[in-house]
């Protein structure tokens, strides 16, 4: 998470008192906000990614629910000061773990988010239009919510650019590919 310098603190603060409220566990239990992840594997390598950012000066700002359970669960984990050569930072995680990273200019923000070789989705909070507009058309995304988080509905198509997909699926778009399109052209025919 990119988030500019002047709320850094206070958006850390509100972010670290949400996770600690987040309850893992079974999705059937009505008090569960967050699942298991796929596998012990998942698991393992989320913790490792963790393990090695803060061995490489990341703080964790937070680490959620981790009561002991069955299952594949991963607490959920906030890092700030994390370095741009983290591995972290370079790959996908795949799992419950934010990091945060204070920006000063917005062309400092939309750098950093173009910087990896992914592009599936991203999500931006702007009063100014200007800005709105900047991350619009030049935030390398395959899908782009402004001011909130709604991305996933079938009718919306879902894909992502370089590294993160081609083409879409979802939506009407979906069906393109299974389309045959044809021109006709006919001129009037005059005299008969």
């Amino acid at each position: 998470m990119l988030v500019q310098r002047g709320i850094y603190d206070r958006f850390a603060a509100a972010l670290a008192e949400h996770v600690k409220k987040v309850r893992t566990g079974s999705g059937l239990e009505p008090a569960t906000a967050m699942g298991p992840l796929v596998s012990e594997r998942r698991v393992k390598a989320v913790a490792g990614l963790i393990q090695e950012a803060v061995s490489e000066g990341a703080q964790v700002l937070v680490e959620g629910d981790a009561a002991p359970r069955a299952g594949f669960f991963q607490a959920p984990t906030v890092l700030t000061d994390v370095s741009l050569s983290s591995r972290i930072q370079n790959e996908e995680p795949f799992g419950p773990v934010a990091t945060l990273s204070p920006f000063d200019t917005i062309d400092e923000a939309i750098a950093e988010a173009n910087r990896l070789p992914y592009g599936l989705a991203a999500y931006a909070f702007t009063s100014s239009i200007r800005n709105s507009q900047r991350f619009q058309t030049e935030l390398e995304v395959g899908m782009l919510a402004i001011n909130h988080t709604l991305l996933g509905l079938p009718e919306l198509p879902l894909g992502g650019v370089k590294d993160s997909g081609y083409g879409s699926e979802g939506g009407s778009e979906a069906i393109n590919s299974y389309l045959i399109s044809k021109l006709v052209t006919q001129a009037a025919v005059i005299g008969i």
